[in-house]
């Protein structure tokens, strides 16, 4: 049983990683490399760093050839997922992105029980179909070229309901570091091969995602901002949410983390000044989107 003073600490490190989560949209803003480089370098930088680790490296050799073949299909998909993602940011800005990502739980209430054999809510469902007004507000909020940054960007939801609910399904078969590191390489070698695949092509222009014309090497400026989001804002919360969530409910943690968006739009209206470029229908389509995500933990709760 945890403490009152160890619930306190919990809570403040699983919110401060939850802000950090929040800069990933803000530095995907900032970084001016196109999605695939951008994705290429966060998920290389962290798969290396694992791997320079020896407890990584000593419990992968303990892990069956098919498992590991099962996490490095996950890892494709967070590429996917992060790929999008940044997409989204590069085609459209931050707060919309970040908009997006917050209907991962109604495609969760889709995905979950068809991956992982739980039953099938329907409540569930009809609290993703009370997300559609706002997702058609947000759409009528954002000026007409941002269009296609919102579909990327809810497909980048898609595929993190994808890897989370694959990732929840085979988790407990192996440390989390190990599948970590296993999904970070799987994700950065697939994203290297779609770089290779473009520019061999001669497909010079992917918009938001590649342009041949583009550096694939980062400067000095993109360099430290690369850094920041692969051990600030990757590793670190990784490992500090593993610390907190000893002591929280899962409750607790999936209302802290569904706060994520909320961070992220607070943020790129403080240091991005994104509100110049949208209308308030977009942040009342918003908080519609993220009031049905707040509704979600608690209704999963009640179920159980």
């Amino acid at each position: 049983m945890s403490t009152g003073r160890e619930l306190t600490r919990a809570w403040l490190q699983i919110h401060f990683c939850v802000v950090l989560w929040g800069f990933t949209a803000i530095l995907g803003k900032l970084i001016t490399l196109q999605a695939l480089p951008l994705v290429l370098w966060r998920m290389g930088l962290v798969a290396l760093a694992l791997f320079l680790w020896p407890r990584v490296w000593r419990s992968l050799g303990e892990l069956p050839h098919r498992l590991i073949g099962a996490y490095i299909g996950i890892g494709c998909i967070v590429a996917l997922h992060w790929l999008t993602f940044y997409g989204a940011i590069k085609l459209a800005n931050a707060s919309v992105a970040a908009t997006c990502i917050a209907t991962v739980p109604i495609f969760l209430a889709l995905i979950e029980p068809v991956l992982t054999g739980r039953p099938f809510r329907w409540r569930e469902l009809l609290l993703g179909l009370l997300a559609v007004p706002g997702i058609a507000l947000l759409v009528g909020g954002t000026p007409e070229h941002m269009n296609a940054g919102i579909i990327v960007g809810i497909a980048s939801a898609f595929f993190a309901a994808l890897f989370a609910a694959l990732n929840k399904r085979l988790i407990m078969r192996a440390g989390a570091l190990s599948v970590t590191a296993i999904e970070m390489a799987a994700g950065a070698v697939l994203i290297g091969l779609l770089l290779a695949v473009l520019t061999a092509s001669g497909s010079g222009d992917v918009a938001g995602m590649f342009d041949a014309e583009e550096a694939l090497l980062p400067g000095t400026v993109d360099a430290l901002w690369l850094l920041l989001l692969a051990f600030g804002c990757t590793l670190l919360p990784f490992a500090l949410s593993l610390v907190a969530l000893r002591h929280l409910s899962a409750y607790a943690s999936a209302l802290a983390v569904n706060l994520e968006p909320v961070y992220a739009i607070l943020l790129a209206i403080v240091i991005l000044a994104e509100q110049a470029e949208l209308d308030p229908t977009f942040y009342l389509g918003s908080a519609l989107i993220i009031g049905v995500v707040l509704v979600y933990p608690w209704l999963q709760r009640r179920s159980r």
